[in-house]
């Protein structure tokens, strides 16, 4: 996944699939950006000390307001913590702590008379949800800061229309909206992108490079073996004349395999089965390695893509965390993408994983179980490496004549500028094939009050900013979503797709929309919980429980999700 302002040319995709450790790489960066010069993302969002309380406020026109920032408490229940983050995770038995993290935000309100454009980058990354699942199972609750709120929401299926088979456009595009059982006097809208499937005759030429590290800190069962596990079930989504190949790390680096034609299954999993956890770990130069390898097996007009795999800790190599992101990113440009997938039950430094997926165009994912790794493989890996659309931005226009205020629910840091959603040379998301992605957002209508907990970003106002205004004078909003296709360079022109929402296509209560939409939200709801966010309201524990409870049976993903959510209740305080 991309930030914005981050521009590359994309034809060799690394998967990077061992790191064990990112320990020396904590850290985060500001990609907020400002169409007014305020020190506000488009989204509005800001990381500084809230001082803003009180109940309600109105959007008016014109009316100036402060930067204000965001409320960051922490959830109660979180085993080990009182007053800041625990240290981290502990090999040696007990119950894993948390590592630290950096603090959540939450998007204010923002007035349509002000700014009615919403602008971001799409985002399917798991692994927040991924944590939760693994900490709930530990008997806590994740840290607010790990808790994104769009990885929740996106963590399960929807069955959303796909694309007709005819379409040159890859991807569905909807916009529904209901009033919300959860704030009162609001609206929740929800954005759906729904990316077409592909079949084996349509993937194009594949170069995975696996880059595995075997420290010693990887030798517990829900690390190496899992990594073994994804790579070996991988070689069945491949193309026989596809091409594979592995780099180990540890106190050393290795290429354990040369480019490999995966018809060599045998081969194959030979060497992926005499991988073993020994010594320190040397993430940096084991990740040039890796770079070296998908390029000297390139495929001209394929998919050329590296899987990292780690449990966080980068203890020797590459410790600067800027340079290793600005060596992905200069990689990327250069047509070498990299994801990062976290092993086992104490993976560190979430904050800094996200961020190296990020910068390699590549999706952040947690993995600590057999069944996890079967998903993973069966659900994600080739939607991970096999992309129908790049570049691909959404901007959401909401109509001032029909709404108060809006905010949108997660995306914190996917945003990118107004002004950037036609910029054709700014980089941003990348859908895989079959992957569906979703937004929601909550709306205050027009002559509705907009929330203002205590603790919550101020309302965001004031003159109105520049840019066309194109929603319809019977929309409540419209959407907007720009692409390239994947081979696409930085100079191509994108293409452009739109659809509008009625005010008189609201319905009147979230049960009168579909499953799917209900299901969403009451993620949403959840995931606000668990984030501490100001707008979150743990009376609405009880309207979650029923949505959950009437669709736990729909699939696997639900049915996981019931239980969990079943363990997790008590912990909240």
């Amino acid at each position: 996944m991309t930030r914005k302002g981050q521009t590359r040319t994309k034809e060799v995709l690394i998967l990077v699939a061992a790191m064990s450790g990112l320990g020396n790489l904590v850290g985060c960066a500001s990609f907020a950006d400002s169409d007014s010069g305020d020190g506000w993302n488009s989204n509005g969002t800001t990381q500084s000390p809230s001082g803003s309380g009180g109940s309600s406020a109105s959007a008016s026109p014109g009316a100036g307001s402060a930067d204000a920032g965001v409320f960051n408490g922490n959830v109660g229940g979180l085993t080990g913590a009182s007053g800041g983050a625990p240290g981290g995770p502990s090999n040696t038995g007990g119950t894993p702590q948390k590592p630290a993290s950096v603090a959540a935000t939450t998007n204010p309100f923002i007035s349509p008379a002000y700014d009615p454009f919403s602008t971001f980058a799409i985002d399917v990354d798991t692994a927040s949800y991924d944590i939760f699942r693994r900490e709930v199972n530990f008997g806590r609750l994740p840290q607010t800061s790990q808790v994104r709120l769009e990885e929740y929401v996106n963590a399960f299926s929807y069955e959303y229309p796909a694309p007709a088979a005819t379409s040159d456009i890859p991807f569905s595009v909807g916009i529904k909206a209901a009033v919300s059982p959860f704030a009162s006097g609001t609206t929740l809208l929800r954005v759906s992108l729904q990316g077409k499937q592909i079949t084996a005759v349509e993937k194009k030429p594949t170069n995975l490079v696996y880059l595995i590290d075997v420290s010693g800190s990887m030798g517990v069962p829900e690390k190496l073996p899992l990594v073994k596990q994804v790579a070996s079930e991988s070689l069945d989504l491949l193309a026989p004349t596809d091409k594979v190949s592995i780099v180990v790390y540890s106190g050393t680096t290795a290429v354990k395999l040369t480019a490999t034609p995966a018809s060599e299954k045998a081969k194959i999993r030979g060497v992926i089965d005499s991988l073993a956890a020994a010594g320190s770990t040397a993430g940096g130069s084991g990740i040039m390695l890796a770079y070296e390898q998908a390029q000297a097996a390139f495929i001209v007009g394929g998919i050329n893509h590296v899987l990292l795999c780690t449990d966080g800790d980068f203890n020797l190599g590459i410790t600067n965390n800027d340079e290793l992101v600005k060596l992905i990113e200069t990689k990327r440009k250069t047509g070498v993408t990299l994801t990062a997938l976290g092993f086992g039950n104490d993976v560190q430094n979430d904050a800094m994983m996200e961020r190296v997926s990020n910068a390699g165009d590549g999706i952040y994912a947690v993995i600590s179980s057999r069944d996890q790794a079967t998903t993973y493989v069966r659900d994600s890996l080739l939607s991970t490496i096999v992309h129908i659309a790049k570049d691909v931005k959404i901007q959401v226009e909401f109509n001032p004549q029909r709404v108060s205020a809006y905010r949108l629910l997660g995306y914190e840091n996917r945003d990118i500028a107004d002004s950037n959603f036609r910029n054709d040379r700014v980089d941003a998301g990348e859908i895989g094939a079959g992957l569906r992605v979703t937004a929601l957002y909550e709306v205050a209508l027009l002559g509705a009050s907009v929330p203002m907990p205590v603790g919550a970003p101020e309302l965001k106002s004031g003159l109105p900013v520049p840019g066309t205004r194109e929603v319809l004078a019977t929309d409540l909003a419209m959407v907007k979503v720009r692409f390239k296709a994947p081979g696409a360079k930085e100079t191509d022109p994108a293409r452009e797709v739109s659809s509008h929402l009625g005010v008189d296509e609201v319905l009147q209560t979230l049960a009168a929309a579909d499953a799917d939409m209900q299901w969403a939200a009451a993620l949403g709801a959840f995931a606000e919980i668990l984030k501490d966010s100001p707008y979150a309201n743990k009376a609405n524990l009880s309207t979650i429980a029923s949505i959950v409870e009437s669709q736990k049976a729909r699939d696997a993903g639900r049915t996981e999700f019931a239980a969990l959510f079943a363990k997790a209740q008590p912990l909240i305080r």
